[in-house]
């Protein structure tokens, strides 16, 4: 089998004290499709930047195939510091790619390449972006919500336009149809863990259930043996010193091993408590004036 054009190993990444990603893995061979899924929050977004090599992990390796080239397309493009959009698409490319397919794709997404990014709507810096990425037919393109902003007749052109390239897609998208369309494979990032499944994402709900079900039957198989071996410290334990020693640091571990499982998030629970500083600057406001008419909101805040 051919080398993957891009790899993460044993990808680990801490936010706020809580583990993100834990040993997390993705490979993208040539010609993937892949839309990636999971919850809100679950680091889908953070995953493409690690692999965009726009975060560092706090631990685990990032490897690309010697000359393949990894495009990204970021949910809030940043055109500030370009004079035009032809400009933005143009700085891009490289020496070896096709200059023409920059006003091309800029005219196939509505736009003539002279517009000023400081005055963009964000459909317009959203097409901009996506011919960005497009223009050089990298190797592989990895897309954080591609459709955000973008009509039908759009979202219909780009379906299209990705259909006919022969770079590895990586697809992040609300938009259901437009995965199920595009995708080949599915990959689940759920606490942490990577799945996948080589199928469209039209499979996905009834693959997700089925693991999460055997999950739970793993859990209540668990809970019984701790309880076996609880009823067995009570009323069982006599003699045979070692053995019982032993018996006994099983059933700890089994009791961390429950207390530790990352289970499917339910129904969100939120607490609010008082916490020590931690002496680190973290938003800073000074001489905010806000009114509404004659009523005023903040004065210098």
């Amino acid at each position: 089998m051919a080398a993957p054009l891009l790899t993460l190993q044993n990808i680990h990444l801490t936010f706020g004290g809580q583990p993100l990603l834990t040993g997390t893995e993705l490979s993208v061979f040539d010609n993937d499709r892949i839309c990636l899924v999971g919850r809100n929050g679950s680091g889908k977004s953070t995953l493409l930047k690690i692999a965009a090599e726009l975060i560092q992990p706090d631990k685990g390796e990032r490897v690309v195939k010697g000359g393949a080239t990894v495009r990204y397309l970021p949910q809030e493009p940043d055109l500030s510091t370009f004079p035009s959009t032809l400009a933005y698409v143009e700085a891009g490319l490289t020496s070896g790619d096709d200059h023409y397919r920059a006003q091309y794709l800029l005219n196939e997404l509505g736009l003539t390449g002279d517009e000023d990014p400081k005055r963009l709507s964000g459909g317009e810096a959203r097409r901009a972006a996506l011919a960005r990425v497009l223009a050089p037919e990298p190797d592989v393109l990895l897309l954080d919500e591609p459709t955000n902003h973008l009509d039908l007749p759009a979202i219909e052109w780009l379906e299209t336009e990705l259909k006919s390239l022969r770079s590895a897609l990586v697809l992040i998208s609300h938009d259901r149809r437009f995965l199920v369309d595009l995708s080949r494979a599915t990959v689940w990032l759920d606490r942490g863990v990577m799945r996948r499944m080589d199928k469209p994402f039209d499979a996905f709900e009834e693959w997700r259930d089925e693991i999460l079900e055997q999950e739970e039957r793993e859990r209540h198989k668990l809970d019984r043996k701790i309880a076996m071996e609880e009823d067995w410290v009570r009323y069982g334990v006599s003699g045979r010193r070692k053995r019982n020693m032993r018996r006994l640091g099983d059933l700890f571990q089994m009791r961390q091993d429950r207390r530790e499982a990352r289970r499917a998030q339910g129904n969100v629970q939120m607490t609010v408590s008082e916490a020590e500083a931690s002496g680190k600057l973290v938003a800073e406001a000074t001489g905010i004036s806000k009114a509404f008419g004659d009523r005023v909101i903040l004065d210098n805040f």
